[in-house]
């Protein structure tokens, strides 16, 4: 039986689910042993990404990373005219291209899409950068204030701390009227009240139950104070096989092969690495069992090879569209999945757990759009 969940005001079925193209090196069958095979290069990236549109899934995270890896908007602006239904969610560092140049850079890939571009914003330093974090959040908020008067004015007019601009916004306009969605990540203060005011999904890194209600409540509250609602998001990694004890024997493999050292290098050598976030993940494998587990079918032993989001759900089908279920019952209604190695994952997951659930898109759900059917400048939607 079809979940009813009421998110936004409104009676909804279905979640958006997503995959990860892991452009930035971070795909293995190892955690901590490299091989080749799996290196970030072109070919592997984009046929993840392709493999993932083909089986269905609706949206892919494009990260962001300086160390390894490759360059995003180049890559999602090569791969775009290759897709066929699937949205591209790209991440952008703030501040890392100036924001008039970069309004133009993501209308043309919205151009490319048309109109399946959505928008990951990540407030980090840039590298060789040490910004306080109210910096950094003031920043990004320059730019996406910056970007929308691109993409819904007939004028650039912006004074503020970091940028101060009078242009014409004709060359700089999107497909999608009102421009792409906005997902965003961060956990501080200043981060929570930037994305209540500015952005659409608020995507999380996985947690216990009670924390995320309490994370989800708390930015509804703050969201509220702008008049707006803000959608919940889920970045978390999957296991699932035909049985638990296949899927926890899988899940042990992954870190079977990781040096302690080895490790803390991974998790230590992303820009984001000393930030609450990253500090919330590890206080949760601090608190997890012997085991790894924080909850039933919660893992976070994945965590002890890789920075940024450090637990996976570990089960049978059954186990892992209950967990999501229980988190859709929440309010969370996209979740970006990922596993290692990536594309066999991929393929595991939309076999065993893809068919037995209600897929939507947010983008298209927003902007009214029936699902598979291509936006149209006239059809899509205005974000404010």
């Amino acid at each position: 039986m079809e979940e009813k969940i009421k998110i936004r005001s409104k009676e909804l079925i279905g979640a958006e689910i997503s995959w990860f193209a892991p452009i930035c090196d971070g795909d293995d069958r190892y955690l901590g042993e490299r091989n080749g095979k799996y290196k970030s290069s072109w070919e592997n990236t984009s046929d993840i990404l392709l493999t993932a549109d083909d089986l269905g899934y609706r949206n892919i995270l494009c990260p962001s990373s300086y160390q390894v890896g490759q360059d995003t908007l180049p890559f999602v602006s090569a791969v775009s005219p290759l897709t066929k239904n699937i949205n591209i969610l790209a991440a952008i560092r703030c501040g890392e291209i100036h924001p008039p140049m970069l309004a133009r850079t993501l209308s043309t890939i919205d151009h490319i899409l048309k109109g399946r571009l959505t928008i990951n914003i990540i407030s980090s330093n840039l590298p060789g950068e040490d910004m306080s974090s109210q910096d950094r959040y003031q920043r990004s908020r320059e730019v996406i204030e910056i970007l929308k008067q691109s993409w819904n004015k007939e004028e650039i007019n912006f004074k503020g701390q970091f940028y101060n601009l009078k242009l014409p916004t004709n060359p700089v306009k999107p497909y999608q009227n009102g421009g792409p969605m906005l997902y965003f990540g961060g956990y501080s203060p200043s981060a929570l009240d930037l994305c209540a005011e500015h952005c659409d999904v608020y995507l999380m890194w996985p947690e216990t139950e009670d924390n995320l209600k309490s994370l989800m409540e708390n930015l509804s509250d703050k969201a509220a104070k702008f008049n707006r609602e803000i959608d919940f998001g889920l970045r978390v990694h999957v296991v699932v096989r035909e049985t638990e004890e296949e899927a926890r024997e899988y899940a042990n493999s992954i870190i079977s092969k990781l040096e302690i050292e080895k490790g803390t290098e991974i998790r230590e050598r992303a820009l984001d690495s000393k930030s609450l976030g990253v500090s919330r993940q590890k206080k949760m494998r601090d608190l997890s069992k012997k085991d790894g587990y924080i909850e039933p079918n919660l893992w976070t032993g994945i965590g002890k090879g890789r920075s940024g989001c450090g637990a996976a759900i570990v089960g049978n089908p059954d186990q892992i569209i209950n967990k999501l279920n229980k988190y859709m019952k929440m309010g969370i209604r996209s979740f970006i999945l990922s596993g290692y190695p990536h594309k066999e994952e991929c393929k595991i997951f939309a076999k065993l757990v893809l068919p037995k659930l209600k897929t939507i898109s947010l983008l298209q759900e927003q902007n009214k759009m029936p699902i598979n059917e291509p936006l149209t400048p006239l059809a899509a939607g205005t974000r404010v």
